[in-house]
């Protein structure tokens, strides 16, 4: 039986997880996923996943690949895998792509949306997936520094100290900021993402918004290149990964 190669869009809720890679001693995202494949297929397979995404964060279109020699047919993969898996994972697609399909390098644009609550009293029913800061921000702010992430820049001041890629360069399409209510959506659409790069705008933008660092300073905090010269890191939970187009 040929081999075949698939790609899966996955979903998962990362509270429990510690990440998406597999790690020894800790339940990972990879690492269920590896699992419920190889129990179905009978065989030890390894999914590969597009985003490396941090303990907590979550996902609706985490992008996987793995090869496969097993007689199910490729449209009823996502059910089958997905019964094997634990509730908070979910494998929405499965689709047969090409042998040597790229699935970082290939990928044109991906988007990440983070959540934050800025009301007084804690919403329950979504706190695993948010950010809550109750505290008045300035979005006006908000919105003009992250105007200025926008276009290919050298993002190493907004990438962890654990990053050790040669290029921090990135082209970042979009960084939107939506109000609704008490509700804050940062949207952040790219061609790709250092390490923590994310978490560290978002971190940096409610620095801004709560008069830590005005506005007027994000081209330098840019121009740094430092860790240092940017504001600080978001909590994780506030992530999610929404999709990667190819």
């Amino acid at each position: 039986m040929a081999a075949r190669t698939v790609k899966l869009t996955i979903a998962y809720d990362g509270t429990d997880y510690s990440g998406w890679q597999i790690q020894p001693g800790k339940r990972t995202i990879q690492g269920e996923l590896t699992e419920a494949i190889s129990n179905l297929v009978g065989a030890q397979v390894r999914v590969f996943g597009a985003s490396r995404t941090d303990a907590g964060v979550s996902a609706l279109g985490q992008t996987g690949l793995l090869q496969l020699e097993s007689p199910i047919p490729t449209e009823n993969l996502a059910q089958a895998i997905t019964h094997k898996l634990p509730q908070d994972i979910t494998v929405i697609e499965a689709q047969e792509v090409p042998e040597g399909f790229d699935l970082i390098g290939g990928a044109a644009s991906k988007l990440y949306q983070y959540l934050i609550y800025t009301g007084k009293k804690r919403p329950v029913l979504e706190i695993r997936h948010c950010w809550h800061l109750p505290a008045k921000l300035d979005v006006e702010a908000i919105r003009k520094a992250a105007a200025k992430l926008v276009g290919k820049k050298d993002f190493k001041s907004f990438a962890a100290a654990a990053d050790k890629r040669v290029s921090s360069v990135r082209t970042i399409f979009r960084c939107d900021v939506i109000e609704e209510g008490q509700w804050l959506y940062f949207e952040v659409e790219g061609d790709g993402f250092l390490y923590n790069m994310v978490r560290n705008i978002v971190g940096t933008l409610v620095d801004i918004g709560c008069g830590r660092i005005a506005p007027e300073q994000t081209e330098a905090i840019i121009q740094a290149r430092d860790r240092r010269a940017a504001g600080g890191i978001a909590p994780p939970q506030g992530l999610c990964l929404m999709w990667i187009k190819y």
